[in-house]
């Protein structure tokens, strides 16, 4: 992995495929169809990928694993600003993802390398463990190829995005449990909100309009949060400085 002038990291096709958890030919098909943009040719025509490619191949394959086909992807695709950053990318694939119910899946050491797109160490696998991402099978502890591990396959790349972030273990895990209880909290009361609005409708009215409501008020939820989180960071920031100055030297 090299970086740009700005400093931001670059990958190689095949650096870019094993991070992903595909192969290094479906990123090449997905570049003919037009569902990645080209690289960054540098020198000796190495094309060079960043973390937008990667955003957008996590994004197709959430919306194949959701079963959708290669043309319904491109006309999803299609309706995307061109321009998109790799946070914006992160939030539609959260909203494809809650169109599905948690999945749970028993993988081996070696699958679960492959679908984290790299080597995880020990000590990685620990902290996802920490964080619910993954879970040891007990009854299969003393497999001499690492057991089974039961993984919840929606959270996986974040948890595998956060091994990265230059906090804690402690601050992932307090973090997780604000965002845990708050978004309980803000379920239960769109819940009855939406309960008290059909109440007077039949069960299978009930269970179109929360088919239908469910990833509108996803997308709303992580919206208003998106937007909340970038003002209380700026508010941060700028109290930050006024602290800084005022302080005694």
């Amino acid at each position: 992995m090299t970086t740009t002038d700005a400093g931001e990291p670059t990958l190689t096709i095949d650096e870019l495929a094993a991070r992903a958890g595909v192969t290094v030919r479906t990123v090449r098909f997905y570049g003919t169809k037009g569902l990645l943009p080209p690289p960054v040719i540098g020198a000796r025509r190495v094309g060079h990928y960043g973390r937008e490619h990667l955003a957008r191949l996590a994004l197709i394959e959430e919306l194949q694993h959701r079963g959708m086909t290669l043309a319904a992807i491109e006309r999803y695709l299609a309706q995307l600003p061109p321009d998109l950053s790799e946070h914006d990318l992160a939030l539609h694939r959260a909203v494809v993802a809650s169109w599905a119910p948690e999945t749970v899946e028993s993988v081996t050491r070696g699958e679960l390398d492959r679908r984290a797109g790299r080597p995880l160490a020990d000590e990685e696998v620990d902290r996802l463990a920490a964080m619910d991402v993954v879970v040891r099978d007990a009854d299969v502890t003393d497999d001499p190829d690492g057991g089974l591990y039961r993984v919840d396959a929606g959270l996986l790349r974040l948890g595998v995005e956060l091994l990265d972030v230059p906090f804690s273990p402690e601050t992932v895990l307090a973090a997780r449990t604000a965002l845990l209880e708050h978004s309980r909290a803000a379920a239960r009361d769109l819940s009855r909100l939406l309960r008290d609005a059909v109440a007077e409708s039949g069960a299978r009215d009930v269970r179109s309009l929360s088919a239908h409501m469910h990833p509108l008020v996803v997308q709303a939820l992580l919206t208003t949060f998106q937007r909340s989180l970038r003002e209380e960071i700026r508010e941060w920031i700028d109290g930050g400085g006024e602290e800084d100055r005022a302080a005694p030297g």
